[in-house]
């Protein structure tokens, strides 16, 4: 049965629009390609993270380097985490872009791509929050945070943070946001590219609000660790898009605490985890940066080490 679909006033879809009679229909000769290039961008995007870690520190509290350095970073990274989990979000807005253009209503070209530019513009100022954060607390804590002070208590807690955070009104109602695209846009609903934008925008405002814990997590494990975005975005397109929502809170809650507990008691024993030693800790708090390094705004991984080390054998072979 043909319907018409509005959002705040305004008509979405005309009645009788090709994919309006069932949501879950639209754009099928498109689907594929659709989710293919998300798919295939995030793909680009995980080759790109994995060039710019290589040889940074992968451990928790890692340096984040300079500024331009860590946004442009965060921002790979965030198209690679995220890009397979928004994907019904996308199909279900072109669907409805496609049935108000067979039936001549406002659908302009290149809106999709300012609904997830917005996405990513709001994730963008997400990690400028938390690069601020991660440089003030570097600042201030006077070693406090060192991984053989403060530092693996306060990962841990982090992650049991997260843990419980899953089962919070806040995270359930940013959930559901997340899960339900059609609910989405009809009350978000606003035309044109400017529109598209917002919607995006909004949209990232409630993925934030559903993922920060999630993210605040990646940084107690290792912002910087290839393995550690894998797994939390793993977790995160597990909450999006699995059909049993409980099932999927519940386990990343298990998987979370189950990753606290192996911080606070046993960390070199938690597959994956570099585990910073007693001199990491301390070049977490601000040592020395390679020039090489520095020069790219990345922080430094022990790289000047080796050439110390060969000098001092050097001069302990020396004859007095």
């Amino acid at each position: 049965m043909a319907l018409s679909i509005e959002g705040r006033g305004r008509r979405l879809a005309a009645a009788g629009g090709p994919g309006v009679t069932s949501p879950a229909d639209v754009l099928l000769p498109w689907r594929l390609a659709i989710v293919g290039a998300l798919i295939g961008l995030a793909a680009v995007a995980w080759w790109a993270t994995d060039l710019r870690m290589a040889g940074m520190d992968a451990g928790p509290g890692s340096d984040p380097g300079a500024l331009g350095f860590y946004i442009t970073t965060w921002v790979v990274m965030m198209a690679a985490m995220m890009f397979p989990s928004i994907a019904p979000m996308v199909l279900m807005y072109v669907g409805l872009q496609r049935g108000r253009r067979a039936k001549d209503m406002s659908a302009p070209v290149g809106a999709t791509a300012c609904f997830v530019a917005g996405y990513i513009v709001l994730w963008a100022l997400a990690g400028f929050v938390g690069y601020a954060v991660l440089k003030l607390g570097r600042e201030f804590d006077g070693g406090f945070f060192a991984w053989d002070h403060a530092g693996r208590w306060a990962a841990a807690a982090v992650l049991l943070l997260a843990a419980v955070y899953e089962f919070t009104p806040l995270k359930q109602a940013c959930l559901r946001r997340c899960r339900g695209p059609l609910g989405f846009l009809i009350t978000e609903w606003r035309d044109g590219r400017a529109g598209a934008l917002r919607m995006g925008i909004v949209h990232g405002a409630w993925c934030l609000g559903c993922c920060w814990a999630l993210m605040a997590a990646l940084f107690a494990l290792g912002a910087m660790s290839l393995f550690w975005m894998i797994v939390i975005a793993v977790l995160i397109a597990v909450e999006k898009m699995l059909p049993w929502r409980t099932i999927a809170t519940v386990g990343a809650a298990v998987v979370l605490a189950a990753l606290a507990i192996g911080v606070a008691a046993a960390p070199a024993h938690v597959p994956g985890l570099t585990v910073p030693d007693g001199m990491g800790g301390m070049d977490m708090q601000g040592g020395a940066m390679d020039k090489g390094m520095q020069d790219k705004g990345m922080p430094d991984k022990q790289m000047h080490r080796p050439a110390m080390e060969k000098s001092m054998d050097g001069m302990g072979t020396q004859s007095p």
